[in-house]
Protein backbone atom coordinates (compact mmCIF):
# COMPACT_ATOMS: atom_id res chain seq x y z
CA UNK A 1 0.00 0.00 0.00
CA UNK A 2 1.44 3.29 -1.00
CA UNK A 3 2.19 5.75 1.60
CA UNK A 4 0.07 9.18 2.03
CA UNK A 5 1.48 12.13 2.43
CA UNK A 6 -0.33 14.96 4.73
CA UNK A 7 -2.09 17.79 2.34
CA UNK A 8 -0.06 20.65 2.18
CA UNK A 9 -1.41 24.09 2.17
CA UNK A 10 -0.96 26.38 -0.79
CA UNK A 11 0.99 28.72 1.24
CA UNK A 12 3.86 25.81 2.38
CA UNK A 13 3.55 25.05 -1.19
CA UNK A 14 5.13 28.07 -1.94
CA UNK A 15 7.57 28.14 0.63
CA UNK A 16 8.63 25.39 -0.75
CA UNK A 17 9.16 26.69 -3.79
CA UNK A 18 10.38 30.08 -3.45
CA UNK A 19 11.14 30.91 0.25
CA UNK A 20 10.35 34.58 -0.71
CA UNK A 21 7.03 33.92 -1.45
CA UNK A 22 5.70 35.74 2.36
CA UNK A 23 3.50 38.15 2.71
CA UNK A 24 4.75 41.54 1.81
CA UNK A 25 3.80 42.85 5.77
CA UNK A 26 5.96 40.34 7.00
CA UNK A 27 9.19 40.78 4.63
CA UNK A 28 8.86 44.47 5.93
CA UNK A 29 8.48 43.91 9.70
CA UNK A 30 11.95 41.84 9.69
CA UNK A 31 13.13 44.99 7.77
CA UNK A 32 11.75 47.29 10.33
CA UNK A 33 12.71 45.48 13.74
CA UNK A 34 16.22 44.42 12.23
CA UNK A 35 17.05 47.90 11.40
CA UNK A 36 15.48 49.13 14.80
CA UNK A 37 17.72 46.49 16.36
CA UNK A 38 21.16 47.41 15.12
CA UNK A 39 20.58 50.87 15.58
CA UNK A 40 19.47 50.71 19.21
CA UNK A 41 23.21 48.80 19.81
CA UNK A 42 24.76 51.79 19.20
CA UNK A 43 22.94 53.73 21.85
CA UNK A 44 25.11 51.38 24.31
CA UNK A 45 28.41 51.40 21.87
CA UNK A 46 28.45 55.07 22.13
CA UNK A 47 27.54 55.60 26.04
CA UNK A 48 31.55 55.43 26.37
CA UNK A 49 32.08 57.88 23.90
CA UNK A 50 29.78 60.11 25.16
CA UNK A 51 31.01 59.46 29.03
CA UNK A 52 34.37 60.19 28.41
CA UNK A 53 33.94 64.29 28.44
CA UNK A 54 32.39 63.70 31.98
CA UNK A 55 35.12 60.99 33.13
CA UNK A 56 38.30 63.20 31.64
CA UNK A 57 36.50 66.31 33.85
CA UNK A 58 36.45 63.95 36.98
CA UNK A 59 38.90 65.11 39.11
CA UNK A 60 39.30 62.09 41.26
CA UNK A 61 39.15 60.00 38.33
CA UNK A 62 42.31 62.30 36.56
CA UNK A 63 44.73 59.65 37.37
CA UNK A 64 43.01 56.04 36.91
CA UNK A 65 41.17 56.73 33.76
CA UNK A 66 43.47 59.24 31.86
CA UNK A 67 43.54 59.49 28.14
CA UNK A 68 45.63 56.79 27.25
CA UNK A 69 44.23 54.87 29.22
CA UNK A 70 40.86 55.06 27.66
CA UNK A 71 42.21 54.65 24.72
CA UNK A 72 44.20 51.37 25.57
CA UNK A 73 40.07 50.73 26.57
CA UNK A 74 38.85 51.32 22.93
CA UNK A 75 41.76 48.74 21.81
CA UNK A 76 40.44 46.33 24.04
CA UNK A 77 36.88 46.77 22.92
CA UNK A 78 38.07 46.79 19.41
CA UNK A 79 39.46 43.70 19.97
CA UNK A 80 37.31 41.93 21.39
CA UNK A 81 34.30 43.23 18.65
CA UNK A 82 36.65 41.49 16.22
CA UNK A 83 36.66 38.09 17.87
CA UNK A 84 33.47 38.17 18.51
CA UNK A 85 32.42 38.74 14.61
CA UNK A 86 34.39 35.65 13.53
CA UNK A 87 32.42 33.48 15.78
CA UNK A 88 28.72 35.30 15.70
CA UNK A 89 28.26 34.89 11.90
CA UNK A 90 28.64 31.15 12.55
CA UNK A 91 26.57 30.88 15.47
CA UNK A 92 24.05 32.24 13.51
CA UNK A 93 23.82 29.75 10.74
CA UNK A 94 23.40 27.14 13.62
CA UNK A 95 21.53 28.20 15.95
CA UNK A 96 19.31 31.39 13.92
CA UNK A 97 19.50 34.99 14.01
CA UNK A 98 17.02 35.32 17.12
CA UNK A 99 19.09 33.72 19.60
CA UNK A 100 22.23 35.11 19.13
CA UNK A 101 21.25 38.74 18.58
CA UNK A 102 19.21 38.31 21.77
CA UNK A 103 21.78 37.13 23.75
CA UNK A 104 24.17 40.32 22.19
CA UNK A 105 21.50 42.70 23.28
CA UNK A 106 21.60 41.29 27.21
CA UNK A 107 25.38 41.74 27.50
CA UNK A 108 25.36 44.42 26.07
CA UNK A 109 22.85 46.23 28.39
CA UNK A 110 24.85 44.12 31.21
CA UNK A 111 28.38 45.89 30.25
CA UNK A 112 26.55 49.38 29.72
CA UNK A 113 25.08 48.88 33.78
CA UNK A 114 27.93 47.59 34.87
CA UNK A 115 30.32 50.92 33.49
CA UNK A 116 27.68 53.31 34.75
CA UNK A 117 28.07 51.53 38.43
CA UNK A 118 31.60 51.16 38.80
CA UNK A 119 34.55 53.20 38.37
CA UNK A 120 37.58 50.87 38.38
CA UNK A 121 39.77 50.15 35.54
CA UNK A 122 39.86 46.77 35.27
CA UNK A 123 36.04 46.78 35.63
CA UNK A 124 36.10 49.44 32.50
CA UNK A 125 38.13 46.80 30.77
CA UNK A 126 36.54 43.62 31.69
CA UNK A 127 33.21 45.44 30.97
CA UNK A 128 34.65 46.84 27.73
CA UNK A 129 35.52 43.00 26.71
CA UNK A 130 31.91 41.33 27.13
CA UNK A 131 30.39 45.18 25.17
CA UNK A 132 32.60 44.32 22.41
CA UNK A 133 31.78 40.71 22.40
CA UNK A 134 27.98 41.33 22.55
CA UNK A 135 27.88 43.88 20.39
CA UNK A 136 29.41 42.10 17.42
CA UNK A 137 26.55 39.93 17.88
CA UNK A 138 24.77 42.09 16.22
CA UNK A 139 25.68 42.35 12.28
CA UNK A 140 26.30 39.12 10.61
CA UNK A 141 23.31 37.70 12.29
CA UNK A 142 21.20 40.48 11.26
CA UNK A 143 22.30 40.30 8.11
CA UNK A 144 22.04 36.73 7.56
CA UNK A 145 18.60 37.60 9.02
CA UNK A 146 17.41 39.87 6.33
CA UNK A 147 18.73 38.31 3.64
CA UNK A 148 16.26 35.27 4.68
CA UNK A 149 13.15 37.43 3.42
CA UNK A 150 14.57 39.33 0.81
CA UNK A 151 15.80 37.75 -2.85
CA UNK A 152 19.01 38.48 -4.45
CA UNK A 153 17.37 41.10 -7.59
CA UNK A 154 16.04 43.27 -4.29
CA UNK A 155 18.78 42.70 -1.71
CA UNK A 156 21.36 45.85 -3.26
CA UNK A 157 18.24 48.51 -3.17
CA UNK A 158 16.53 46.65 -0.06
CA UNK A 159 19.76 45.74 2.01
CA UNK A 160 21.32 49.93 0.97
CA UNK A 161 17.93 51.66 2.84
CA UNK A 162 18.64 49.02 5.74
CA UNK A 163 22.69 50.18 6.18
CA UNK A 164 22.04 53.19 7.20
CA UNK A 165 21.18 51.99 10.66
CA UNK A 166 24.83 51.96 11.37
CA UNK A 167 25.23 55.61 9.99
CA UNK A 168 21.92 56.80 12.01
CA UNK A 169 22.88 54.84 15.26
CA UNK A 170 26.48 56.67 15.02
CA UNK A 171 24.70 60.08 14.11
CA UNK A 172 21.76 59.93 16.52
CA UNK A 173 23.14 58.15 19.58
CA UNK A 174 25.72 60.64 20.75
CA UNK A 175 23.61 63.89 21.06
CA UNK A 176 20.41 62.00 22.46
CA UNK A 177 22.78 60.94 25.51
CA UNK A 178 24.75 63.51 25.59
CA UNK A 179 21.67 65.55 26.80
CA UNK A 180 20.39 63.15 28.69
CA UNK A 181 23.74 63.07 30.80
CA UNK A 182 24.99 66.43 30.73
CA UNK A 183 21.66 68.58 30.72
CA UNK A 184 19.08 65.88 32.36
CA UNK A 185 20.79 64.03 34.68
CA UNK A 186 23.99 66.06 35.02
CA UNK A 187 26.07 62.82 35.31
CA UNK A 188 28.35 60.80 32.55
CA UNK A 189 27.22 57.88 34.53
CA UNK A 190 23.75 58.60 32.92
CA UNK A 191 24.44 58.25 29.64
CA UNK A 192 25.30 54.46 30.30
CA UNK A 193 22.49 53.71 32.19
CA UNK A 194 20.20 55.69 29.23
CA UNK A 195 21.80 53.68 26.39
CA UNK A 196 21.33 50.54 28.22
CA UNK A 197 17.74 51.54 28.87
CA UNK A 198 16.78 52.48 25.52
CA UNK A 199 18.60 48.94 24.10
CA UNK A 200 16.33 47.04 26.68
CA UNK A 201 13.52 48.62 24.92
CA UNK A 202 14.60 47.48 21.58
CA UNK A 203 15.20 43.64 23.26
CA UNK A 204 11.30 43.75 23.96
CA UNK A 205 10.41 44.47 20.60
CA UNK A 206 12.80 42.39 18.53
CA UNK A 207 11.52 39.19 20.92
CA UNK A 208 8.22 40.39 19.99
CA UNK A 209 8.68 41.03 16.05
CA UNK A 210 11.52 39.30 15.09
CA UNK A 211 11.61 36.20 12.90
CA UNK A 212 14.27 33.62 11.91
CA UNK A 213 12.85 32.91 8.41
CA UNK A 214 9.74 32.86 6.38
CA UNK A 215 9.08 29.28 7.29
CA UNK A 216 8.77 30.10 10.72
CA UNK A 217 6.54 32.88 10.42
CA UNK A 218 3.65 31.01 12.50
CA UNK A 219 5.74 29.54 15.22
CA UNK A 220 5.85 30.83 18.67
CA UNK A 221 9.14 29.36 18.86
CA UNK A 222 11.74 30.22 16.87
CA UNK A 223 14.12 27.28 16.67
CA UNK A 224 17.71 26.79 14.50
CA UNK A 225 17.18 26.00 10.87
CA UNK A 226 18.02 22.50 9.62
CA UNK A 227 20.62 21.21 7.63
CA UNK A 228 24.20 21.04 7.65
CA UNK A 229 24.44 24.31 9.13
CA UNK A 230 23.07 22.60 12.39
CA UNK A 231 25.32 19.79 12.16
CA UNK A 232 28.49 21.33 10.61
CA UNK A 233 28.79 24.46 11.70
CA UNK A 234 33.06 23.66 11.77
CA UNK A 235 32.65 21.87 8.17
CA UNK A 236 31.02 25.27 7.10
CA UNK A 237 33.20 27.59 8.59
CA UNK A 238 36.18 25.97 6.61
CA UNK A 239 34.02 25.38 3.27
CA UNK A 240 33.50 29.39 3.85
CA UNK A 241 36.93 29.95 4.61
CA UNK A 242 37.91 28.20 1.23
CA UNK A 243 35.88 30.12 -0.65
CA UNK A 244 37.90 32.99 -2.62
CA UNK A 245 35.20 35.58 -2.55
CA UNK A 246 34.92 35.52 0.77
CA UNK A 247 38.75 36.14 1.11
CA UNK A 248 38.47 38.59 -1.02
CA UNK A 249 35.79 40.57 0.64
CA UNK A 250 37.76 40.01 4.06
CA UNK A 251 40.72 41.39 2.30
CA UNK A 252 39.06 44.51 1.12
CA UNK A 253 37.41 44.77 4.50
CA UNK A 254 40.30 44.94 6.34
CA UNK A 255 41.98 47.31 4.09
CA UNK A 256 39.01 49.75 3.82
CA UNK A 257 38.28 49.75 7.51
CA UNK A 258 41.24 51.81 9.26
CA UNK A 259 40.43 54.76 7.33
CA UNK A 260 36.26 55.19 8.22
CA UNK A 261 37.14 54.27 12.18
CA UNK A 262 40.18 56.59 12.04
CA UNK A 263 37.94 59.42 11.33
CA UNK A 264 34.82 58.29 13.20
CA UNK A 265 37.12 57.78 16.22
CA UNK A 266 39.43 61.18 15.93
CA UNK A 267 37.29 63.26 13.10
CA UNK A 268 37.15 66.46 15.60
CA UNK A 269 41.05 66.09 16.50
CA UNK A 270 41.68 65.50 12.87
CA UNK A 271 39.30 68.70 12.46
CA UNK A 272 40.93 70.76 14.98
CA UNK A 273 44.51 70.28 13.25
CA UNK A 274 43.91 71.32 9.90
CA UNK A 275 41.69 74.42 11.11
CA UNK A 276 42.94 75.50 14.44
CA UNK A 277 40.44 78.95 14.17
CA UNK A 278 37.55 76.63 15.17
CA UNK A 279 36.85 75.89 18.38
CA UNK A 280 36.07 72.55 19.94
CA UNK A 281 32.00 72.79 19.56
CA UNK A 282 32.83 73.73 15.90
CA UNK A 283 35.60 70.52 16.03
CA UNK A 284 32.64 68.58 17.36
CA UNK A 285 29.96 69.48 14.82
CA UNK A 286 32.19 69.70 11.59
CA UNK A 287 32.39 65.94 11.06
CA UNK A 288 29.04 65.10 10.91
CA UNK A 289 29.44 65.70 7.15
CA UNK A 290 30.65 62.57 7.43
CA UNK A 291 28.24 60.33 9.18
CA UNK A 292 25.06 62.28 7.25
CA UNK A 293 26.70 61.08 3.93
CA UNK A 294 27.14 58.04 5.68
CA UNK A 295 23.27 57.86 5.51
CA UNK A 296 22.74 58.49 2.14
CA UNK A 297 25.67 56.08 0.62
CA UNK A 298 24.00 52.85 1.17
CA UNK A 299 20.84 53.70 -0.49
CA UNK A 300 22.99 55.11 -3.38
CA UNK A 301 25.15 52.41 -3.87
CA UNK A 302 22.14 49.55 -3.16
CA UNK A 303 20.51 51.34 -5.92
CA UNK A 304 22.91 51.44 -8.31
CA UNK A 305 24.36 47.55 -7.83
CA UNK A 306 20.79 46.55 -8.54
CA UNK A 307 19.71 48.93 -11.33
CA UNK A 308 23.11 49.77 -13.55
CA UNK A 309 25.05 46.67 -12.76
CA UNK A 310 22.22 43.51 -12.57
CA UNK A 311 23.37 42.61 -8.93
CA UNK A 312 26.79 43.09 -9.43
CA UNK A 313 28.39 44.42 -6.63
CA UNK A 314 31.85 44.31 -7.12
CA UNK A 315 31.78 47.60 -9.49
CA UNK A 316 29.88 49.86 -7.29
CA UNK A 317 32.55 48.71 -4.70
CA UNK A 318 35.57 49.77 -6.90
CA UNK A 319 34.43 53.00 -8.19
CA UNK A 320 33.33 54.05 -4.65
CA UNK A 321 36.72 53.11 -3.55
CA UNK A 322 38.27 54.72 -6.30
CA UNK A 323 36.67 58.11 -5.43
CA UNK A 324 37.68 57.34 -1.72
CA UNK A 325 41.68 57.10 -3.05
CA UNK A 326 41.49 60.53 -4.92
CA UNK A 327 39.75 62.36 -1.74
CA UNK A 328 42.42 60.84 0.99
CA UNK A 329 45.06 61.64 -1.26
CA UNK A 330 43.82 65.14 -1.69
CA UNK A 331 42.43 65.73 1.90
CA UNK A 332 46.12 67.17 3.24
CA UNK A 333 46.68 69.67 0.52
CA UNK A 334 43.22 70.79 0.00
CA UNK A 335 42.78 71.46 3.85
CA UNK A 336 45.70 73.48 4.10
CA UNK A 337 43.23 76.29 2.70
CA UNK A 338 41.44 76.70 6.24
CA UNK A 339 38.46 76.78 4.81
CA UNK A 340 35.66 75.24 6.33
CA UNK A 341 33.28 74.81 3.77
CA UNK A 342 36.43 72.68 2.25
CA UNK A 343 36.81 70.45 5.35
CA UNK A 344 33.05 70.18 5.20
CA UNK A 345 32.87 69.06 1.01
CA UNK A 346 36.30 66.43 1.88
CA UNK A 347 34.53 65.08 4.65
CA UNK A 348 31.12 64.49 3.07
CA UNK A 349 32.88 63.05 0.33
CA UNK A 350 34.66 60.25 2.06
CA UNK A 351 31.54 59.60 4.19
CA UNK A 352 29.62 58.98 1.01
CA UNK A 353 32.72 56.63 -0.16
CA UNK A 354 33.29 54.86 2.74
CA UNK A 355 30.33 53.88 3.80
CA UNK A 356 29.05 53.20 0.23
CA UNK A 357 32.31 50.36 -0.28
CA UNK A 358 31.40 49.39 3.48
CA UNK A 359 28.13 48.54 3.54
CA UNK A 360 28.51 46.87 -0.29
CA UNK A 361 31.09 45.03 1.28
CA UNK A 362 30.07 43.83 4.81
CA UNK A 363 26.78 43.37 3.81
CA UNK A 364 24.95 42.96 0.54
CA UNK A 365 28.01 41.43 -1.03
CA UNK A 366 28.86 39.03 1.86
CA UNK A 367 25.43 37.37 2.15
CA UNK A 368 24.94 37.49 -1.48
CA UNK A 369 28.40 35.32 -1.68
CA UNK A 370 27.84 33.68 1.72
CA UNK A 371 24.89 31.11 -0.24
CA UNK A 372 21.85 30.99 1.99
CA UNK A 373 23.56 28.15 4.67
CA UNK A 374 26.44 30.23 5.21
CA UNK A 375 25.30 33.55 4.77
CA UNK A 376 25.50 34.46 8.61
CA UNK A 377 29.18 32.77 8.26
CA UNK A 378 30.60 34.38 5.45
CA UNK A 379 29.00 38.25 7.04
CA UNK A 380 31.26 37.21 9.82
CA UNK A 381 33.97 36.27 8.34
CA UNK A 382 34.10 39.57 6.61
CA UNK A 383 33.75 41.64 9.30
CA UNK A 384 35.61 40.44 11.34
CA UNK A 385 38.42 40.99 9.16
CA UNK A 386 37.35 44.66 8.83
CA UNK A 387 37.11 44.82 12.67
CA UNK A 388 40.95 43.83 12.75
CA UNK A 389 41.73 46.62 10.53
CA UNK A 390 39.33 49.33 12.52
CA UNK A 391 41.89 48.23 15.45
CA UNK A 392 44.59 50.44 13.46
CA UNK A 393 41.93 53.05 12.40
CA UNK A 394 41.98 53.75 16.06
CA UNK A 395 45.45 53.79 16.76
CA UNK A 396 47.63 55.23 13.65
CA UNK A 397 46.52 58.44 14.31
CA UNK A 398 48.41 58.92 17.39
CA UNK A 399 51.29 57.49 15.70
CA UNK A 400 51.24 59.05 12.45
CA UNK A 401 51.02 62.97 11.41
CA UNK A 402 48.18 63.86 9.01
CA UNK A 403 50.06 63.61 5.64
CA UNK A 404 51.38 60.16 5.91
CA UNK A 405 48.75 58.83 7.73
CA UNK A 406 46.42 60.03 4.69
CA UNK A 407 48.61 58.74 2.18
CA UNK A 408 48.56 54.97 3.65
CA UNK A 409 44.89 55.72 4.01
CA UNK A 410 44.69 55.98 0.08
CA UNK A 411 46.91 53.57 -0.52
CA UNK A 412 44.93 50.76 1.44
CA UNK A 413 41.92 51.98 -0.14
CA UNK A 414 43.71 51.56 -4.06
CA UNK A 415 45.02 48.15 -2.90
CA UNK A 416 41.36 47.25 -1.80
CA UNK A 417 39.57 48.69 -4.99
CA UNK A 418 42.44 46.42 -6.78
CA UNK A 419 42.14 43.06 -4.73
CA UNK A 420 38.31 43.35 -5.95
CA UNK A 421 38.67 44.49 -9.70
CA UNK A 422 39.64 41.04 -10.62
CA UNK A 423 36.17 39.89 -9.82
CA UNK A 424 34.03 42.93 -11.73
CA UNK A 425 31.52 40.15 -13.42
CA UNK A 426 31.13 38.18 -10.73
CA UNK A 427 27.06 37.59 -9.73
CA UNK A 428 25.89 35.62 -6.74
CA UNK A 429 25.44 32.63 -7.14
CA UNK A 430 21.44 32.98 -7.43
CA UNK A 431 21.49 35.88 -9.55
CA UNK A 432 19.90 35.95 -12.67
CA UNK A 433 20.55 38.72 -15.37
CA UNK A 434 17.95 40.68 -16.30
Amino acid sequence: MADTEPPVTTREAQRTVHPYLVSKRLRWQIFAITWVAYAGFYFVRQAFSVAKLGILDDPLLAHTLSERVLGVIDAVYLAAYAVGQFVWGAWSDRFGPRVVVITGMVGAIGAGLLMGAFTGVLVFGGAMVLMGLAQSAGWAPLCKNMGAFFPVAERGRVLGFWSTNYAFGGLAAPPFLGWLAYSVFDSWQAAFFCGSATLAVVLVLFVLFQRNAPEGAGDTEQTAPAGPARHGGLALYRKTLRDPMVLTLGAAYFLLKPARYAILLWGPVLVSDRLPQVDKVGATLIPIAFGAAGVLAPIVVGWVSDRLFQSRRVPACVLALAVLTVVLALFMPLTATDSVGIMIALLGVIGLAVYAADSMISCVAAVDFGTEEAAGTAAGLVNGCGSVGAILGGLLPGFLSGSALFILFSITAALAGLVMLPHWNRRPRTATPR
